[in-house]
């Protein structure tokens, strides 16, 4: 905005100047060249003069005469009534030169030329003034016009900074008020949305918290009861092994809704650590193959590849591969296919199932769902949360299947 209020001014000004300066430098070359026209017709109609004066008195016009009234690059010649011709100075060439011939009483006549460069050299002199308070105009609007675009786009460069800190989740904006009236305008309406947003996201704070509070509860209980039943002397070691399996899921359960708190809480999911995200792929796909190959024609593979080291907290990421692989059981078709690769300076972990591709990037998008879904489009929504929360990105592959990639930045070998 800065620099185009500069550009108008500048712009504006020179275009009045020009409208101004070039029928002025016309007038001004016209003005100077009438005046050695002028010049030269007076200097010839006193030299004709002078001739006859010295010619009458007997005396010879000779070089040494005709000299003294040469003007300044300039030529005389005279000729007399024998036809003899004396010529003095020198005019150049006499391509556009100032002429004037005069006749003598006597029959001879004198001529007096005067260069063409004198003429252009006295309209740059003229010239030179109008050109000088041209440019200085041009320097002065560009001075003022640089003033007040910074005065007029500092309110609106405060109004992007506060906007900036509200996508950013900092809704205690402090903004002015301005006596520009877009600009009051456009503060208001932040005002108005950092206040709504500040408000929105204090209560979907707070349901999380009541919603994890009382999620825990029943699981802890069942957790508990999970743990009696593995001790009674009546459960038998088959059982016991399978309940205590579940335990362990019921923790990884816990862990994720801590985790997913954390995320509704703005902050940190978890620690980051060194990691091979291709060993992270193969334990999911481990934990997830029996329950995958219950479904009649399903099953999950791991696609092993080189380690692929990262610096990412586990967490997060466990959960995103969780969400895809849930995801393509539920939504997609044929084989499940999970692995982990790298990509210059990022490492991906993608998640492909046999299914033809039928979504887009809108399947991240808060209730975006199949017209087949029963759940509430809200998984992958959470699991690109998750991902951007890990320093990474989730999104669809450009493939003939369904493919779901999770883009982490590698690990600096250094």
């Amino acid at each position: 905005m800065r620099e185009r209020l500069v550009i108008a001014l500048i712009g504006m000004t020179v275009a009045m100047i020009a409208m101004y300066g070039v029928p002025r430098a016309y007038v001004l070359a016209d003005l100077v060249n009438d005046q050695e026209k002028l010049k030269v017709d007076r200097s010839s109609v006193l030299l004709a003069a002078l001739v006859t004066e010295r010619t009458r008195g007997a005396g010879e016009v000779d070089e040494e005469f005709l000299s003294e009234f040469v003007l300044d690059r300039g030529s005389i010649s005279y000729v007399s009534p024998d036809g003899e011709t004396v010529e003095v100075g020198d005019a150049g060439d006499p391509e556009g030169n100032l002429t004037r011939t005069r006749e003598l009483p006597d029959g001879g006549s004198v001529t007096l030329t005067r260069s063409s460069d004198i003429v252009r050299d006295r309209t740059s002199q003229a010239l030179l003034p109008l050109i000088t308070t041209g440019l200085g105009l041009t320097v002065f609007a560009a001075i003022i016009g640089f003033i007040l675009a910074r005065r007029l786009s500092r309110p609106f460069d405060e109004l992007a900074e506060a906007a900036e800190q509200i996508a950013h989740a900092k809704f205690d904006v402090d903004l002015p008020h301005y006596s520009i009236p877009e600009a009051e305008a456009i503060g208001s309406a932040l005002r108005l949305a950092s206040s709504q947003l500040d408000e929105l996201l204090r209560r979907e704070r707070e349901f999380a918290a009541n919603a994890s509070h009382q999620l825990r509860t029943p699981i802890t209980a069942l957790r508990l009861t999970l743990e009696d039943l593995t001790m009674w002397p009546e459960t038998p070691p088959a059982v016991a092994d399978e309940l205590n399996a579940n335990i362990s899921e019921l923790d990884r359960l816990s862990a994720a809704i801590n985790e997913l708190l954390e995320l509704s809480r703005g902050k940190r999911l978890g620690e980051a650590v060194d990691v091979d995200l291709d060993l992270l792929a193969s334990e999911a796909v481990v934990r997830w193959r029996a329950h995958v190959e219950e479904e009649p024609g399903r099953t999950l593979v791991h696609a092993p590849a080189d380690p692929c080291p990262a610096h990412v907290p586990p967490g997060p990421v466990l959960q995103v591969l969780d969400v895809l692989i849930d995801n393509a059981l539920c939504h997609g078709q044929g084989r499940i296919t999970v692995g982990a690769r790298r990509r210059g300076q990022f490492v991906d972990l993608v998640v492909g199932d046999e299914g033809p591709t039928t979504i887009d990037e809108a399947v991240f998008q808060r209730g975006a769902q199949s017209d087949t879904s029963e759940g509430h489009g809200l998984g992958l929504t959470i699991a690109s949360q998750l991902a951007v929360a890990a320093g990474g990105r989730l999104s669809v592959a450009d493939a003939e299947t369904t493919t779901f990639v999770l883009s982490l930045p590698a690990l600096d070998p250094a």
